[in-house]
């Protein structure tokens, strides 16, 4: 029997740091059970420098990381998605898109590293990075194949409230 790929897209306004930071560490943590996608509501159009300094430094392939609009992922030609977790509280307010396929959502907001400028922003990325693969390991530890859908999203709101969060607004996506 093959185990199923569950597609996961992070949301946030600009999609230049926290979303991209989470499909990053996603597609490493997830082994292949899991393909992460980032996007956002307004994109910025170029991943923020920072992000993708920090990603190179430990390792990961950034090739692929772009800063893309939402709406990559609402048509016809998009995966399917299983989960949509906001990143940022702004997206988790916005009103979202028709997403094919009915996937289960959350909001795992976290401060937004691009915010801070000069000294301290190396560290708020560290930071960001820290919260969101502490995430990233809760979500990949649950019984994803056994789990029923109400408790799935007890869970995943449950994960959103750790360590980091920026408030406890319910999923806009």
């Amino acid at each position: 029997m093959t185990e199923k790929t569950y597609n996961v897209l992070f949301l946030c306004t600009g999609n230049s740091a926290r979303s991209i930071l989470a499909e990053a560490l996603l597609n490493r943590m997830g082994e292949g059970r899991f393909r992460a996608y980032s996007a956002g509501s307004f994109p910025k159009g170029d991943v923020h420098p920072a992000a993708l300094e920090l990603l190179c430094e430990l390792g990961f392939d950034t090739r692929d990381l772009r800063s893309k609009s939402w709406d990559e992922f609402s048509g016809p030609a998009a995966p399917k998605l299983d989960f949509i977790f906001t990143v940022c509280d702004n997206a988790a307010g916005e009103t979202c898109p028709i997403w094919p396929g009915n996937p289960t959502t959350a909001h795992w907001g976290i401060e937004d590293p691009a915010a801070v400028e000069g000294p301290g922003q190396r560290e708020a990325f560290e930071r960001a990075l820290h919260y969101m693969s502490n995430r990233i390991a809760l979500f990949l530890a649950l019984p994803h194949e056994s789990i029923d859908e109400m408790a799935m999203a007890r869970k995943l709101k449950d994960i959103g409230r750790t360590e980091g969060a920026t408030g406890d607004r319910e999923a806009g996506a």
